[in-house]
């Protein structure tokens, strides 16, 4: 779609691209959202491409991933052995269901600040205990864990001009073990329900991330293995307001989902293998 109210594109913005940042301002990156609906208060773009970020960095602490880094790219990307949670990139690029043109434009920092409860980057970063590098106009810089950045549907942490700018995930996360589960209504359809399990290898710990069926990413934590008695009352514990509701799915139907796909992957990792 064309934005007819836009004068100027920033091509080659500077090293801190928010230092400029003024009202009706917006980031470019794939603009695979930015540019499938009108933007009648947009003026101006900041193309974040021309900063060429790095897109994947690995080392001993684990996966560094630039905000630009492309779903192509990430998709495309063969961890280490010994990071045996990284079968879970290509799980959430495959929850995309979309088209190549989209996976070949469309970014993992965008699809993250886009902020939808069905996005495939927050359900991947909160479960592996990622910590997001943000960047404000004035030079500072914060730094923090995925699952406090999204706050609700279609809504963030960011400030004004603020930036995610890189997205570190640990390699004891990378480490674990995994399972999830995912549910939508049609084959290529957005996921009602997006659970991910892991599991510290040498124990019996689970963390359970819960996402799609919550306005925002919900993470449960448990030193031991807890029974099913346990998990089901620990999902039941949220609070209504948090299950999200369109045509996918109303609050009772991704409650309901949600305690069943959480027991598949409860048993699934108890038992050491699918079940």
């Amino acid at each position: 779609m064309d934005l007819n109210t836009i004068t100027e594109v920033v091509r080659r913005p500077s090293d801190r691209p928010g230092a400029d940042w003024r009202a009706g301002d917006a980031w470019l990156a794939g603009g695979t959202w930015l540019f499938s609906v009108e933007q009648p208060d947009l003026r101006r773009l900041v193309d974040l491409t021309a900063l060429h970020w790095e897109p994947l960095v690995p080392g001993g602490t684990g996966l560094g991933i630039g905000a630009t880094c492309t779903i192509r790219d990430l998709y495309a990307y063969e961890p280490p052995a010994e990071w045996r949670a990284g079968t879970l990139f290509a799980t959430s690029c495959e929850a995309f269901l979309s088209s190549f043109k989209v996976w070949n434009t469309a970014t993992v920092g965008g699809n993250i600040c886009m902020s939808l409860p069905a996005g495939p980057m927050i359900t991947l970063t909160v479960a592996l205990e990622a910590r997001y590098e943000l960047w404000a106009p004035d030079g500072s810089v914060r730094i923090l864990d995925a699952l406090d950045f999204v706050t609700g549907n279609n809504e963030n942490v960011l400030d004004p001009g603020e930036i995610l700018r890189r997205i570190d995930i640990p390699a004891a996360a990378l480490r674990k073990r995994t399972a999830h589960r995912r549910f939508s209504l049609t084959r290529l359809g957005r996921s009602t329900v997006f659970l991910i399990g892991t599991q510290s290898p040498g124990t019996d710990d689970l963390l359970l991330t819960v996402t799609a069926g919550t306005i925002r990413p919900v993470r449960f934590a448990f030193a031991a293995m807890p029974d099913a008695r346990t998990l089901r009352e620990s999902i039941d514990a949220l609070p209504a307001d948090v299950w999200f509701d369109d045509p996918n799915g109303t609050p009772d139907h991704r409650r309901h989902l949600t305690r069943h796909f959480a027991e598949e992957i409860r048993r699934e990792l108890l038992a050491g293998g699918p079940v």
